[in-house]
């Protein structure tokens, strides 16, 4: 871990942050609604709130530099697909300064209902491949704010068939799930601010929820 840290200090800081937050989807307009890109989301409401606009960098990643709660921070969107994510916050990395231990990541969680929201430092991938990349490009011990989509149902019955569960994060919330998932994504926004300000215990005390 301490190799992968030192790495990424070395070289020029284009985008000098305290921290860096990145939200995992898809690239392109296609999957911008989608369940997969509710990380975007996240990001997107940050840049507004920091009055900001991450914009591409070359084909990994698109990045804005703002003030959110007294801090320097890096807003990322890779421009990769999900399960190449790590790519573009090792890049993130390097460009801020910053190391994986500020770093926030936030994306969506199947087996967590919609609506609900967790937040947490370090721990497994869950079997989620965007963390996966992450973990294997950069480090592990990066903070983590889950944002529930639901898993999709299937004869009555939750399903964890590839197929199914593909269709599913690859298709826009509908009905009530519209509104749920808008709101959460403001809290996860909220709770982004509290990890800053207060540090990820206080903030997980205060967002974890259902």
């Amino acid at each position: 871990m301490f190799a992968v840290k030192l790495f990424l200090r070395q070289g020029p800081r284009r985008f000098p942050a305290d921290w860096v937050v990145a939200g995992l989807g898809n690239p392109g307009e296609h999957y911008a609604r989608h369940r997969h890109n509710v990380g975007f989301w996240v990001v997107n409401e940050l840049a507004r709130r920091a009055h900001v606009q991450p914009k591409a960098v070359g084909r990994t990643l698109a990045i804005a530099v703002g003030e959110i709660g007294g801090a320097q921070v890096a807003l990322v969107k890779p421009r990769t697909y999900v399960n190449e994510s790590g790519a573009a916050v090792r890049q993130a990395l390097a460009f801020s300064g910053c190391d994986v231990e500020h770093t926030i990541v936030a994306y969506d969680e199947l087996d967590l209902p919609p609506g609900a929201l967790r937040i947490r430092k370090g721990g497994g991938t869950g079997g989620h491949n965007g963390l996966k990349s992450i973990a294997a490009a950069a480090g592990s011990e990066f903070v983590r704010v889950r944002i529930g989509i639901g898993r999709p149902m299937h004869g009555g019955e939750p399903s964890w068939d590839p197929e199914v569960v593909a269709n599913w994060v690859l298709s826009a919330p509908e009905g009530d799930d519209v509104a749920l998932l808008e709101a959460t994504v403001r809290a996860a926004a909220d709770a982004v601010e509290a990890v800053l300000v207060d540090g990820v215990d206080a903030a997980a005390n205060r967002f974890n929820r259902r």
